[in-house]
């Protein structure tokens, strides 16, 4: 069964700019496990005071998702998670030689001890803890590397190893693609015995996180990591809402994800992060289902899966018509037919000259003056 880890509470702060106060994290940590999502990773307790407050919090709310911790591959940031109360911990440790020779100053064999140590320590604290263990950068280090540390890292008692692609470097149909990447890890741990659950962890900065997380998961990947907005470092990671649709609506992944919330969840999380969701966002955003160009609608109102591939009531959404320079007649008349506004060949004509020339404005007609505008056409009809 795949389950989505959402990031929002962690890599989404890691977004310039976004932190959400405590209390709206509960908000949506609430919304997340109202809409079904599996593992919530509720933040990095030692990073500030106000994240372990938090955390703290969201861990003992008794959510139906499994909540879970960032943390480095020391005991004193284990330490503060299991206080929190969590049931995940994900501890991440570089193994490319570059960041173990100029950053660690450790060879590997050293690095991998302190990984087996501090994971051995948080399994003795907490034997039913889920832990996670990152080679951070995992598919530009050497495969040798991620190997030994992540073979290392189960047998001392981590339940998941997760492919990170730290730096979005991963593209579908090259020679490094993430699908060839977890088929070659699976087969080197079943090699040595091992078949711990694998997580997908990725970035957007050549604008593939989705594909190569989907990828992923093709390969035999048990979790992918996303947020809404896909926000995070840089370009950020996978987008919430675009994953859950696509596992639901075109890989038919077995679930209980209740995805009409997430309306709610992005207008929640683009109030209090400041990030708007683009209009030409995939699923969420507002012109997702919006038909402009009148050969389109004309299509669309007779029946919409002419110009559409998946269902808005999905998402929590309907289909809509843009009124604007490029409208028909069956534009105007869909609206009106909306409105429940009776209406004859000569006010359809008379409107949409006039939603014409306000979309040579640069601006769209909405429902609400729409209604205005019949009033206008009616009393000053135009000349014929």
């Amino acid at each position: 069964m795949i389950k989505v880890l959402d990031s929002t509470l962690r890599e989404g702060e890691q977004t310039p700019g976004v932190y959400f106060d405590g209390h709206i994290k509960l908000a949506i940590a609430d919304l997340l496990d109202e809409i079904g999502i599996e593992i919530i990773e509720a933040g990095h307790p030692i990073v500030t005071e106000d994240i372990h407050h938090a955390v703290h919090q969201i861990a003992r709310k008794n959510l139906k998702a499994i909540v879970a911790a960032h943390s480095r591959s020391l005991k004193q940031d284990v330490e503060l998670a299991l206080e929190c109360g969590v049931q995940f911990i994900g501890i991440f440790y570089s193994v490319t030689n570059e960041r173990l020779d100029q950053v660690f100053r450790k060879d590997l064999k050293t690095a991998v001890r302190q990984i087996t140590e501090v994971i051995r320590y948080a399994k003795d604290q907490k034997p039913e803890l889920l832990i996670r263990y990152t080679p951070e950068d995992t598919v530009r280090s050497p495969f040798e590397n991620v190997i030994e540390a992540a073979g290392a890292a189960v047998e001392a008692g981590a339940d998941i190893i997760s492919v990170a692609d730290t730096t979005g470097f991963m593209v579908p149909g090259t020679g490094h693609n993430m699908y060839d990447y977890i088929s070659r890890l699976k087969e080197a741990l079943d090699q040595r015995g091992l078949s711990p659950m694998i997580a997908v962890h990725c970035h957007n900065d050549r604008g593939f996180a989705l594909t190569n997380a989907l990828d992923g998961m093709r390969a035999g990947a048990e979790i992918i990591d996303a947020s809404v907005l896909g926000l995070g470092e840089r370009a950020g990671i996978v987008d919430l809402a675009q994953l859950l649709a696509a596992l639901k609506d075109i890989f038919r992944v077995p679930n209980e994800w209740d995805l009409t919330r997430l309306p709610e969840l992005y207008d929640l999380i683009s109030k209090y992060s400041g990030m708007p969701v683009p209009k030409n966002f995939p699923i969420t955003g507002e012109n997702a289902f919006t038909h402009c160009a009148g050969v389109h609608t004309h299509a669309a109102v007779q029946n919409p899966v002419h110009y559409q591939s998946l269902d808005p009531a999905l998402v929590g959404r309907e289909m809509d018509v843009a009124l604007d320079h490029m409208s028909g007649i069956s534009s105007v008349r869909w609206a009106l037919d909306r409105l429940q506004i009776e209406y004859d060949n000569e006010l359809l004509k008379d409107l949409l000259s006039h939603i014409k020339s306000i979309g040579l404005k640069g601006r769209t007609v909405h429902l609400s003056e729409l209604k205005h505008l019949v009033e206008w056409c009616i009393k000053h009809p135009l000349k014929q």
